[in-house]
């Protein structure tokens, strides 16, 4: 009875509700879906992908929307696409790349688009899919590096950005000199702004080059420990397929190999309803241009290509930060430098924090070779860390085999081979004096209408991580085994059902785990697509794991009992002419911990999109109304932003979230965006705590942004 009455407090909040409720149900009784739709669709879809077991709202994703904006803007020609391009591309698996390319090997280049439904493996979901990336052409892609040449079909783009919050939080309210002398770390150094700025010049997908500066809100700014303006730079300069040289990285860069075990800098897609994003796709060595201050390399890496033979080597020196311990040595006016850890927020606005920033020295130095060719994939990987000071981690009973040492080495072998229609694939690594950690998967296509999925991985629990990216239930790769099944059908032409099943264990304690543990986690997602303008899905996402009891007990080590959480998704998007668009979603989550109170939260939202082709204004709008009882229950949901910029907020507690999102193009080569969120909980009278606090009810954040391209 307590389960139906926390549904019916729910059901009267009010006759708002119910209406938001009738549009998203019914969206056919309010009002040619373009490329850019398109391409927004399948970025915002890998994102989602992304934070499915991530769940991180304030990411940057700026290094995937890059690759597919590109792809957007500069269509690759498949008739001249080789296997490491369509890699790139990112939206092919590895079945449907080798079909493509050996149907132009042996019956010659693609006439038209169309063609692609007699390869085996393309139907008209995948051929719409790549649509937006590709064309087919018989014009020779041959990049001449001349000045001319480069300034008269580059392409610049120049980004300045904007961000604040309108209530004032504790870190910016006023105080006294005296009182902040006496607490230095109970006030932030800058002030409430963010401001973002970005230059990238690109000529085709031969040569990139750029800088990158952020300062984060509570960050100074030209004064105090940020004399030289912005808290945060970044500059790369990249090169690719330029004789033997397949890709060179000078500056800020990232490195992924493999599998993701030995190593992989940056982000990489979970599990999700894609089951085949399970594999990963490396490309080696990638150009950087985000503001995460801890996922990339800093000082150069070159990929030279002998035939079937890669071979990458690289090198990083990077000032980094970390939790310090000044502890005096032998000598009286001597202080020996030690961590404790390794930051990895990139904030610095309190005066601990700007004393951890880029406290050390990390240098990463590595290779990879491989033998590539269009069925097998066989590469060996190795790579050092060094810390340039003593490395004194605070190692609990759970984490008593990580890492305690300032230096690394690991290697690792990967492997990936094409069979008829089976990919097999995999990775092995160990740490040298340490544990080792093994992934192991297949994707197969059955049918046209039908493809699976499985994966086994086994990270022991002293295996010790440099950077990696391994698929996995935890957010390290350690200490955890599982095995993983998935599928993809289709039972009739207009219906897409896709599943998983994950079992996994953790043979050691966890944090907050006071003993070995298991759980599982599945999705069933059916997708319904009537018409090209209407696609709706009804998803069930639950994960069950275990965790220590939430009873406090006065003596003995804690037991653990089950923790599940159920979420009910409902979700459609509707093509109401080439000017308008709405999309909606109906959200409900269970959570679950036994011996603690069964929790209910929902969500729904309904947004709706105006962008016309013969007007240089559009815009996105959402109104969203959201009810859990706590941060357990929390739901998160992608929201559409500025270019580059990213919100997959937390719903959280009892309220209702708007925003509206403006562009304008000024003229040719200047567009404008305008950004206003609110939150509002009915709720709550304080939001959030420490130095983040806010008295108040509400959160405003304004957003805008200018960008020049040229």
């Amino acid at each position: 009875m307590e389960y139906f009455s926390k549904y019916n407090k729910v059901a009267k909040q009010g006759s708002k509700k119910y209406l938001l409720a009738i549009l998203i149900l019914f969206p056919g009784i309010i009002f040619a879906q373009n490329k850019e739709d398109d391409k927004n669709k399948i970025i915002e879809k890998r994102v989602e992908y992304l934070i499915e077991d991530a769940e991180e709202s304030d990411a940057d994703y700026t290094t995937i929307f890059d690759q597919l904006s590109y792809f957007y803007d500069h269509p690759l020609n498949l008739n001249r696409a080789g296997l490491n391009d369509l890699e790139e591309l990112g939206v092919l698996t590895s079945i449907q790349i080798n079909n493509l390319l050996a149907h132009v090997e042996n019956n010659g280049k693609l006439m038209t688009l169309e063609e692609l439904q007699t390869v085996e493996g393309f139907d008209l979901e995948v051929i719409k899919l790549i649509l937006p990336f590709v064309k087919v052409s018989t014009d020779v892609d041959s990049p001449q590096l001349a000045l001319k040449e480069l300034i008269k079909n580059g392409e610049s783009q120049l980004f300045i950005r904007y961000t604040t919050i309108l209530e004032q939080k504790e870190g910016f309210s006023p105080t006294t000199d005296s009182a902040l002398a006496a607490s230095p770390n109970s006030r932030y150094a800058g002030d409430a702004s963010k401001v973002y700025t970005r230059y990238r010049y690109k000529y085709g997908r031969h040569l990139s080059f750029g800088i990158t500066a952020e300062k984060d809100a509570g960050e100074q700014f030209f004064e105090g420990a940020q004399k030289n303006g912005f808290d945060y730079y970044s500059a790369h300069f990249f090169l690719r397929n330029q004789g033997k040289i397949k890709q060179l990285a000078i500056g800020d860069y990232q490195a992924q190999f493999g599998q993701g075990l030995t190593y992989w800098s940056g982000r990489a897609f979970g599990k999700s309803a894609d089951i085949m994003l399970i594999k990963r796709s490396a490309q080696g060595l990638k150009p950087y241009a985000s503001v995460d201050e801890s996922l990339f390399l800093r000082g150069g890496g070159v990929t030279f290509q002998f035939g079937k033979i890669e071979a990458t080597a690289f090198y990083s020196y990077n000032s980094v930060d970390g939790n310090i311990d000044l502890t005096d040595s032998t000598s009286a006016d001597q202080e020996v430098l030690a961590i404790t850890s390794v930051q990895q927020t990139g904030l610095h606005r309190t005066a601990n924090e700007i004393e951890d920033k880029d406290a050390i020295i990390q240098q990463q130095m590595g290779g990879h070779v491989s033998y590539k060719t269009r069925r097998l994939n066989i590469g060996v990987t190795g790579i050092n860390s060094n810390l340039n000071t003593e490395f004194n981690p605070n190692l609990q009973t759970y984490s008593q085999f990580r890492n305690s040492d300032n230096n690394q080495t690991k290697l690792g072998a990967d492997y990936n081979w094409i069979y008829k229609n089976f990919n097999f694939f995999g990775e092995y690594s160990k740490s040298i004096d340490a544990g080792s950690a093994f992934v192991s998967g297949a994707l197969v296509t059955l049918d046209p209408r039908l493809s699976v999925a499985v994966l086994y991985r086994d990270y022991q629990r002293n295996f010790q991580p440099i950077a990696s990216a391994g698929i996995g239930e935890g957010s390290v790769n350690e200490n955890e085994k599982g095995l993983y099944m998935g599928f993809i059908a289709k039972p009739a032409r207009k219906f897409t059902l896709s599943a998983y099943y994950d079992q996994f264990t953790f043979p050691w304690l966890k944090f907050g785990i006071n003993a070995p543990s298991k759980g599982y986690q599945y999705l069933a997602q059916l997708t319904y697509k009537p018409s090209k303008k209407m696609e709706m899905y009804v998803r069930v996402r639950e994960r069950d794991k275990q965790e220590n009891t939430a009873v406090d007990l006065n003596e003995g080590i804690d037991y653990l009992v089950h923790e599940k959480q159920t979420n009910y998704r409902y979700h459609f998007s509707y093509t109401i002419s080439e000017s308008f668009k709405i999309k909606g979603r109906v959200e409900l989550v269970n959570y679950d911990k036994e011996e603690s109170p069964f929790e209910v939260g929902y969500l729904v939202y309904q947004d709706i999109i105006y962008k016309p082709k013969s007007s240089p204004f559009s815009f996105s709008f959402r109104y969203g109304i959201f009810d859990t009882e706590s941060f357990n229950s929390r739901i998160y949901a992608y929201e559409n932003d500025v270019l580059y910029s990213f919100s997959i907020p937390a719903y959280s507690n009892r309220g209702t979230r708007t925003y509206l999102t403006m562009r304008y193009k000024v003229m040719r080569g200047i567009d404008i965006w305008l950004r206003y969120a609110l939150t509002y909980y009915d709720n709550l009278d304080v939001i959030s705590s420490g130095l983040e606090e806010i008295q108040g009810n509400h959160k405003q954040e304004i957003k805008a942004q200018v960008r020049f391209k040229f």
